[in-house]
């Protein structure tokens, strides 16, 4: 059975309220304040709700027709504010956490896992020609720090952690803390310190 969308959104704004476990603390005005001042949550709904026209044209087709064209543009409102450029057919688990707003570029192929942390300045791109054209696919609990790329055919794996303007071409495996242009493996401390949730959330 798949998750329904809202159930999506509902823990991808959860990870801007914790940490500290405060969600409850939270006000309802506080909340508000905070999705309608975040850059990141904006483009995050859009995306949640293009992600689910694309995916339900054939069960609500006549619906679907109405409602993309005008997530489209709201989508491009959204890309020209921000900066943030996430296609709605893009793969994301929930939990998406945008930190920083600005430059922010995933191809429409992109597939990430789950509780990801996307910083300022990263790409997500094809590499290839033709038919050949390839995407990486990121595992879950990755952060990828300010100014990352990543291309090509690659896998990255759970609780990797990518650092600041690092180029990254090749695997990286589960762990991995990785830097550099291109892109090394200087220790397996993992993503730990970086990707904050509660687990008993999930």
């Amino acid at each position: 059975m798949k998750t329904p969308c809202n159930q999506y959104l509902k823990f991808d704004l959860y990870r801007y309220f914790y940490p500290n476990d405060a969600v409850n603390s939270i006000s309802s005005l506080g909340k508000v304040k905070k999705i309608f001042l975040t850059q990141g949550i904006w483009a995050l709904i859009v995306y949640r709700a293009g992600s689910w026209c694309v995916r339900n044209k054939k069960q609500f087709g006549p619906l679907v027709k109405v409602l993309l064209p005008l997530i489209t543009i709201w989508q491009k409102l959204v890309e020209m504010t921000t900066g943030i450029e996430i296609p709605f057919t893009a793969k994301i688990g929930r939990g998406l956490y945008i930190g920083h707003f600005g430059q922010i570029i995933l191809s429409p192929m992109a597939v990430l896992g789950e509780c990801c942390n996307i910083s300022q300045g990263v790409t997500i791109g094809q590499a290839g020609r033709g038919d050949q054209q390839f995407v990486p696919v990121i595992g879950d609990r990755v952060y990828i720090g300010p100014g990352a790329k990543l291309f090509g055919k690659i896998v990255v794996g759970n609780d990797v952690a990518i650092g600041a303007n690092a180029v990254v071409t090749r695997d990286l495996p589960n762990n991995a803390v990785a830097v550099g242009i291109p892109a090394k493996i200087i220790n397996f401390g993992s993503s730990r310190d970086f990707v904050n949730f509660n687990k008993n959330k999930m």
